[in-house]
């Protein structure tokens, strides 16, 4: 039987490329950004990939997602354009972690 362990969130997340972030730990996150019934969600999860060359602010434009996270009391992430997004959940199953976090209303 496997169990999802419930860890502590990275400190900070910076966009490397788009869909792609680094934690202060030089860990990747791949994300996935969605939205349903006016609700945005993102998906981060850990995997070690090979990454490329980062790509500047204006070689991302336009991305709904934010350059960067910081965490925050209260079990969320402010961004760099001060929206905050809470942690839904921020599991480690098998050895990847996984977390999603949810805009939150009055910030979209």
């Amino acid at each position: 039987m496997y169990y999802a362990e419930v860890i502590e969130p990275p400190q900070r997340l910076w966009i490397w490329e788009k869909g792609v972030y680094k934690d202060e730990n030089a860990r990747i996150w791949l994300s996935i950004f969605t939205e349903n019934e006016n609700v945005s969600f993102v998906i981060m999860r850990q995997k070690d990939i090979p990454l490329g060359a980062p790509m500047s602010p204006n070689q991302l434009a336009p991305f709904p997602l934010p350059l960067m996270y910081q965490l925050y009391p209260e079990n969320r992430y402010k961004s760099i354009d001060s929206r905050y997004w809470r942690i839904v959940y921020h599991i480690k199953f098998q050895g990847t972690e996984e977390m999603l976090l949810e805009l939150l209303e009055d910030q979209r």
